[in-house]
């Protein structure tokens, strides 16, 4: 294994393919798409305010970098996994305590629960519904990126101040070097955009997608 790998110095260390995977954060039909549940429970107030304005810059901006991530990931070699928010029931008795109180329910095998066509898994790239903000609290995800090898990860997704963060906090502490790709991350609004990116750059590397596509196709 690369030296690289042992330093606990720095953050800053370039993409190993064969050490690394892309992993896309909630990028479903639930929050994603114009016929998405999500936006079919908001209160009409707030569904005008957030609706068409966050599909509008995700389908012009954050899409396409996503594909082009996605592209590159797959060129290199990397893994590359998705997470969405389905419950494991129907009914959604198994979500977390803060989706019941939330008033949302994905339920298994639904149609809100795939992953947007857009950047459609391919193969056997590995798709984990997740019950809760994080992925590490509510998938397997920590034992599979160890059987995988993984020791870099990439993240991608929705909402950057809300699951994005919550999966970036967790695979640092469980010892993943993380790279946020900034600009192929989005949430609700340049405001919270912005406080979340500087609120979590502690935690990891932070590159453009332009950067790393560069860099993984290096």
């Amino acid at each position: 294994m690369s030296s690289l790998f042992l330093s606990t110095t720095s953050r800053d260390i370039p993409i190993v393919p064969a050490r690394a995977a892309l992993l896309f954060i909630d990028v479903q039909n639930f929050s994603c798409h114009p016929d998405g549940g999500e936006w079919a429970m908001m209160p009409p107030a707030e569904r005008a305010a957030k609706r068409d304005s966050f599909l509008a810059h995700l389908q012009s901006e954050v899409i396409p970098r996503m594909q082009r991530l996605q592209k590159a990931a797959r060129e290199a070699g990397l893994e590359v996994l998705y997470t969405t928010i389905e419950s494991l029931t129907l009914d959604g008795r198994d979500r977390s305590l803060d989706y019941k109180i939330s008033g949302f329910n994905v339920p298994k095998g639904s149609w809100d629960g795939k992953v947007l066509d857009a950047i459609a898994p391919q193969g056997d790239e590995i798709v984990l519904p997740k019950s809760s903000s994080s992925v590490f609290v509510s998938t397997h995800i920590d034992y599979i990126l160890r059987n995988l090898g993984v020791q870099q990860l990439i993240i991608s997704g929705v909402l950057t101040d809300q699951c994005v963060e919550s999966a970036i906090r967790d695979a640092c502490d469980l010892g993943y070097l993380v790279t946020q790709v900034t600009d192929a991350c989005a949430t609700f609004g340049e405001a919270r955009q912005a406080a979340s990116l500087s609120a979590i750059r502690g935690y990891c590397r932070q590159v453009t997608t332009d950067a790393l596509v560069a860099e993984l196709s290096a």
